[in-house]
């Protein structure tokens, strides 16, 4: 394996659309949320040990899951767990990772990926991050895989590419927010929009300069830890300093403000597992077209539905369709899945009147 390849997985959200089973002590990316016998840190830790040292590959999450992380990924070491002692969105925490793995290697080449998505086909997703490697190692680039849209989503940003070029990486135009139906269909018909998955890569030195030249405060808040960085002196001063970064995403910091941006149109299967609707659209169904983990179930006149409990719970379903059934320690959640949107509030409202302990 290329020594120089190095990743950073983001595992520092909280993932509250999946309460009851995601909560702030215990978020999602720590669950077997398919039922395969992995989390979903550990699936996304071993498909980019495929192309990446494990070694170099560095865990960026919240400073409270430092030990969740040490205990489900035996083989990473204390070094590669980068810990965010406060939640300031994705550009500081990638900047701080950024500068740590400079100065451990100056010709690293890196991925920035999610710890909570589903990939199918783990063979192309290895082939379309080294056809970016390739590329990102020859030019000053940052790059992301877009996902081809297989229908009008409003629940994803859009990436909108040359659709004059017949390269397969392609020059981004702009960055789209997340748009009305009616705008997500027009971005459909025209055939350059991609949706994007939140997936980067590119040089360390083409990032770092994107920084310095996009988000000057920012760099130089980050920039004076550098001797401290991969010493004893680095938690002090990240401790001291982190907090007093903006909060602000690395796709408005960087990807939305730099001209050197180029997208590969990924060409495996994307799911972001942000919804209980999300994870039902990708397990296997019953005949009944339930999908279940974990549960033994009896079912009668009831179809569509997303159940999930503890190990072996019988779960008997009548005349209930299109629902998302969790059963977790103290709480049971029965909810429509039309408006699984609405479980933050329903989340709130939780811990509002019964406490902060069931989210």
């Amino acid at each position: 394996m290329n020594k120089n390849y190095y990743a950073i997985l983001m595992a520092g959200g909280v993932g509250s659309r999946f309460w009851p089973v995601s909560t702030q002590e215990f978020p999602k990316q720590f669950h077997d949320m398919l039922g395969t016998g992995d989390t979903l840190i550990q699936k996304t830790f071993q498909r980019l040990s495929n192309l990446i040292p494990k070694e170099n590959i560095f865990i960026l999450t919240n400073e409270r899951y430092n030990d969740l992380v040490l205990e489900q990924l035996p083989e990473v070491k204390q070094r590669q767990v980068v810990l965010e002692p406060a939640m300031r969105n994705t550009a500081p925490c990638i900047l701080y990772a950024s500068l740590k793995i400079q100065k451990e290697n100056e010709d690293a080449v890196m991925i920035v990926a999610p710890s909570d998505h589903w990939i199918e086909d783990e063979q192309t997703f290895s082939e379309n991050v080294q056809q970016a490697f390739d590329f990102c190692s020859q030019n000053k680039a940052l790059m992301t895989l877009g996902i081809q849209p297989s229908f009008p989503n409003t629940g994803y940003g859009y990436i909108e590419f040359d659709k004059t070029s017949n390269e397969d990486i392609k020059g981004v135009n702009q960055f789209r927010e997340k748009p009305d139906y009616e705008t997500a269909k027009e971005f459909i018909s025209q055939g350059n929009f991609l949706w994007n998955a939140g997936i980067f890569m590119w040089s360390v030195k083409s990032v770092i300069d994107a920084f310095q030249n996009n988000q000057p405060e920012l760099y130089a808040l980050f920039e004076q830890g550098i001797p401290a960085y991969n010493t004893s002196l680095e938690t002090e001063f990240i401790k001291e300093n982190y907090p007093k970064a903006e909060n602000i995403s690395v796709d408005y910091a960087l990807m939305e403000k730099s001209k050197n941006v180029y997208v590969i149109a990924a060409e495996f299967d994307w799911n972001d597992l942000g919804t209980w609707g999300s994870l039902y659209d990708k397990l296997d169904k019953d005949a009944e077209n339930n999908a279940v983990v974990h549960a033994r179930t009896l079912v009668e006149d009831a179809e569509g539905n997303m159940i999930r409990t503890k190990n072996d719970k019988i779960v008997v379903v009548d005349g209930l369709n299109d629902y998302i059934i969790v059963d977790k320690d103290e709480v049971l959640l029965i909810f429509p899945k039309s408006k699984e949107q609405n479980i933050k509030k329903v989340l709130q409202n939780v811990k509002s009147k019964f406490g902060e302990q069931y989210g």
